[in-house]
């Protein structure tokens, strides 16, 4: 066990909605109080996620100030409450799920802007920030083969359409679509082909991003901007189609007509806005289901890793310095991203 910490963590701290423009402060915080269920992790690296600026900036609702983002945590166990009994100090570790469905539990505790129900209570804070504090039950260790970076944004990006993919069957004999060529996006492209599906389709409305797809591992590409016929031409050419997409303007019907007999639509894109109706028969004549999914369970993150260990699979990051949060950010919100920012102390 090593020595008691401070009582105060430092982190990127936001006070209020405006910090979603670059104005997050560096400073100290008050960390839940600690456990002997908990854990600590001197933080190496955290992924940077459209979730951060959404609770950022409050357009999901209120968000819980003062408050400290990011959830693809990863970094060294320093210190280890008596009652963990998978983790020893020294363990590279992160924050999020192995077993069960805590994710979409009636109870959720978010990584960030949360209060534990716990005997001692507190608030969760996230890894924009030097050390985490939190439930040991929640950290898994990371495989060798994998380098930090490269992890990190899988805890949260990667986990979100891996989940969706293994639950709906994806493997030999599946055909997927992937609508939306951006951090899920590629996450999707990448854990399909590795799953060893028959076919994956990236879609997006342009083909500036055709190259990377196909670097990607996609098999084919649709361009919805750049053909007024794209759902009939492409009709029926995919048994899952995963959706990572969040803006206004989602052509519901003309994606659920790429369905094959069976197929099944997942959205796993969060828009502000709600998703634009859609007629009945778009779901009727093909025996076609819609769904959604959020991130996935402590093991399917254990699997993943597994996998992306297994077949070599690399996020597409940009490591950026911890001290340059703030303009990461705004680079994000720009979508200059390809196609994960991952921090790094």
């Amino acid at each position: 066990m090593s020595s008691a910490p401070a009582q105060t963590f430092k982190g990127w701290v936001a006070h209020d909605a405006s910090v979603a423009k670059g104005n997050m402060k560096w400073g100290d915080y008050e960390p839940k109080p600690f456990e002997e269920t908990d854990i600590e992790i001197e933080i190496s690296h955290c992924g940077v996620c459209g979730t951060d600026l959404h609770v950022l900036s409050s357009s999901w609702g209120p968000s819980s100030y003062p408050l400290v983002v990011g959830h693809e945590i990863i970094g060294k166990v320093s210190r280890v409450g008596s009652a963990v009994k998978d983790l020893k100090i020294g363990d590279r570790s992160c924050k999020r799920c192995e077993n069960g469905l805590e994710a979409v539990c009636k109870g959720f505790i978010g990584t960030y802007g949360a209060e534990f129900q716990t005997p001692k209570g507190g608030k969760s804070f996230g890894g924009y920030a030097k050390t985490w504090r939190g439930p040991g039950a929640f950290a898994i260790s990371i495989p060798e083969a994998l380098p930090s970076e490269i992890a990190a944004p899988m805890l949260c990006g990667g986990v979100t359409v891996y989940n969706p993919l293994v639950a709906n069957g994806a493997g030999p004999g599946k055909r997927v679509g992937v609508v939306g060529i951006g951090g899920l996006g590629h996450f999707a492209i990448l854990f399909a082909k590795a799953l060893k599906c028959d076919e994956v389709v990236a879609i997006s409305r342009s083909s500036s991003k055709k190259e990377d797809a196909l670097k990607l591992g996609a098999d084919e590409f649709i361009a919805t901007g750049e053909d007024m016929n794209w759902a009939a031409n492409n009709a029926y050419c995919v048994d899952i189609l995963i959706s990572t997409v969040s803006g206004s303007g989602f052509q519901t019907d003309q994606y659920l007509s790429l369905l094959d007999a069976n197929g099944i639509l997942i959205q796993v894109g969060a828009p502000e806005d709600p998703i634009p109706a859609f007629n009945a028969f778009s779901l009727i004549m093909g025996n076609r289901k819609p769904g959604g999914s959020m991130i996935g369970s402590r093991q399917q993150i254990k699997d993943m890793f597994e996998l992306a260990a297994k077949q070599n699979i690399k996020s597409w990051v940009q490591v950026r310095p911890m001290k340059d949060a703030n303009q990461v950010l705004l680079d994000f919100e720009d979508g200059k991203p390809r196609y994960r920012y991952v921090l790094q102390n």
